[in-house]
């Protein structure tokens, strides 16, 4: 899966000379938390909810609210933004860009191509991204168990869930918190099966094994 699978394409942009006030409004009226800040196509800044709020200008404590929104109102966008914009591309796998995000600790990547402005991709769509690899939303049992970290290791827990009637919807393998030579896998399954069956053999075969049943 890449970025382009993704990512929002339908963008809400501002350009450097508009005012943090039409920045406000767009972000209200969208939802949104970051807005790249384009011109003529091409990406020249970030500008954020965060920056926003943290826009204290000289003195503004002695204004009163109407004085206040006339600040904000004549401020430009090219006056708080991000002009160093970590970006990505659409053919980036989704996994590299959830890398950059997390390792950044950045809540969005402009998605260039062309040199221009293709999309943008957040820590939102990577969740999105997440509950689809794992296939969450569409049932099934999740099968936890700390396996040896050796080849064919997996294919030996897939062919219990299969002896006893399930397919297989997703696999996923971590090596955090587990001791050096095992791994942790999840496996979701699909169909029905003999549950009592699958359940006493995991159990019985592998370490740590954690099943939840399907509702």
């Amino acid at each position: 899966m890449f970025v382009s699978d993704w990512m929002t394409k339908k963008v809400y942009t501002v350009t450097p000379d508009d005012s943090i006030s039409d920045a406000m409004r767009l972000m209200k009226e969208h939802r949104v938390k970051h807005l790249p800040v384009v011109k003529e196509a091409r990406i020249k800044g970030m500008v954020s909810d965060r920056d926003i709020r943290d826009f204290s200008p000289s003195g503004a404590t002695s204004l009163d609210i109407y004085e206040l929104h006339y600040l904000i109102a004549k401020t430009k966008v090219r006056q708080i933004m991000k002009t160093e914009v970590i970006t990505t591309g659409p053919d980036t796998p989704i996994e590299e860009a959830a890398i950059v995000l997390y390792d950044k600790d950045i809540g969005c990547l402009p998605v260039i191509e062309n040199r221009k402005l293709a999309g943008i991709i957040s820590d939102k769509d990577i969740f999105r991204a997440l509950i689809d690899i794992t296939g969450a939303r569409h049932g099934g049992h999740r099968i936890f168990a700390t396996i040896e970290d050796r080849p064919g290791s997996i294919k030996e827990v897939a062919d219990v869930i299969r002896k006893y009637g399930f397919s297989l919807q997703s696999i996923l393998t971590s090596y955090a918190r587990v001791k050096e030579g095992y791994r942790h896998v999840v496996i979701r399954t699909k169909g029905r099966g003999n549950f009592g069956g699958i359940s006493a053999e995991l159990e019985r075969t592998f370490s740590d094994v954690k099943i939840r049943k399907e509702q």
